[in-house]
């Protein structure tokens, strides 16, 4: 059994760990995507915290899952990345 298999197999069968997975998948979404502008950019860590003017170790611990941003700190990146945030409420 492969990880996908077993992911799938898991998530199926305990609903409680569902629900928890669903409701981190927005956070991941961000981080991923965070992940993939800098480094499309080329860009480190460290020159991300230094353009908006924060400490290496706080954009390690928001990439690594570690660090609940507020939407200030999101829309910092954002910027420095030269992005947008969208946000959508979906029903």
């Amino acid at each position: 059994m492969n990880f996908r298999e077993y992911k799938e197999d898991i998530l199926t069968s305990d609903t409680d760990l569902k629900a928890e997975y669903d409701a981190l998948e927005t956070q991941y979404e961000l981080i991923s995507a965070v992940i993939a502008a800098r480094l499309e950019q080329n860009i480190s860590q460290e020159t991300l915290a230094k353009r908006i003017g924060t400490k290496q170790s706080n954009i390690s611990r928001f990439e690594s899952g570690n660090y609940n941003p507020s939407l200030g700190f999101i829309n910092k990146i954002a910027n420095a990345l030269g992005r947008r945030i969208s946000i959508k409420l979906n029903g």
